[in-house]
């Protein structure tokens, strides 16, 4: 599972409140191969409140804390467990993941590597 602190859930409202989205809308969450440690966080608005409702085979929707994530499983492999929390800080603001699949996590805390 992936759960959203209150503050990350509170984030995607307002999210989806300033682009006028319904709240059966939400975050698309996803890794993909790259930065300075071998994975990369993805987030992405999903729009198509359908994908939640019906997701196709290979995607898993979790509703945690009033908002919808939805996930590819591939990308579920490395995320499982995680806690997403939201923090605002000096030079901007950011998602901020909680993974226990994490070996090691870059300084900017964008990327990732996983044991072999």
């Amino acid at each position: 599972a992936i759960t959203l602190t209150e503050r990350a859930a509170d984030r995607v409202k307002e999210i989806l409140r300033a682009r006028e989205l319904p709240e059966t809308a939400g975050l698309r969450f996803a890794i993909k191969g790259g930065g300075c440690s071998g994975f990369e966080y993805q987030v992405d608005l999903e729009t198509n409140p359908r994908k939640f409702d019906m997701p196709k085979r290979h995607e898993r929707v979790f509703v945690s804390n009033g908002a919808r994530v939805l996930v590819d499983k591939k990308s579920l492999l490395f995320l499982d467990g995680t806690e997403i929390d939201f923090e605002q800080r000096d030079f901007g603001h950011a998602f901020v993941y909680k993974n226990p699949n994490a070996a090691g996590i870059c300084g900017c805390g964008t990327s990732f590597s996983v044991l072999p």
